[in-house]
C-alpha cells in the first residue's frame, strides 16, 4: 500500500467532489447542507482553507483534508482541520496518516494548536481517532448537531496544543 499526501491542485477537485458529496449527503458527520452544490463545495474545501491536501492510495485520491485559521486576531495561532475519506478506502489508516500530516503541516504554517469545532458525538470512530492523536474534548454543545437518524445529538469541541 503506497500512501502519498500532497497539496491539492484545482484539477483534483474532480476526484474530491465524489468524496465530499457522499459525506455531505449522508449528513451524519459534517454540518454542510445535504444539498450542497459542486460550486459551494469547491468554495468551502478548496478556496476558504489556507491549504487543502489529497491523500493518494496506489495513485487514486482516496481522502482529503484542509487546514485553515480557526479564528483571527488574537486566536490566529489556532488552526482548524477537516478530513474526508472515500467510503471504499475507510478503515485503512488514512485518517490517522492525514491527521499526523496535518499536525506537522500546521506547525510549519506556524500554528500552535489545532481545534475541531463541531465533531458529532455519534461519530465515535473519529472521536476515538482524534483522542488517540492527543486531542482532548474541551467542550460539548448539547443537541447542536441534527443527525439524520439519531435526531439532536451533542457536538464536541476537540483541541490539541501542537508545540511542546
Amino acid at each position: 500500500m503506497s500512501v502519498v499526501i500532497r497539496p491539492a491542485v484545482e484539477e483534483d477537485f474532480d476526484a474530491i467532489w465524489p468524496i465530499f458529496e457522499s459525506v455531505a449527503r449522508a449528513g451524519d458527520t459534517y454540518a454542510y447542507s445535504r444539498n450542497i452544490t459542486h460550486e459551494e463545495a469547491y468554495q468551502q474545501w478548496m478556496v476558504v482553507p489556507r491549504k487543502t491536501f489529497v491523500c493518494e492510495l496506489d495513485g487514486n485520491i482516496a481522502a482529503t483534508y484542509y487546514l485553515k485559521t480557526n479564528a483571527y486576531g488574537p486566536g490566529s495561532h489556532v488552526c482548524n482541520a477537516g478530513f474526508m475519506t472515500a467510503e471504499a478506502f475507510r478503515g485503512r489508516g488514512l485518517a490517522a496518516a492525514m491527521c499526523e500530516h496535518a499536525q506537522r503541516e500546521a506547525i510549519k504554517m506556524q500554528y500552535l494548536a489545532m481545534q475541531f469545532n463541531f465533531v458529532a458525538s455519534t461519530n465515535t470512530g473519529a472521536v476515538a481517532l482524534w483522542e488517540r492523536q492527543g486531542f482532548d474534548i474541551v467542550g460539548r454543545l448539547p443537541k447542536a448537531f441534527k443527525h439524520p437518524s439519531h435526531g439532536l445529538v451533542d457536538a464536541l469541541v476537540m483541541y490539541k496544543w501542537l508545540i511542546n
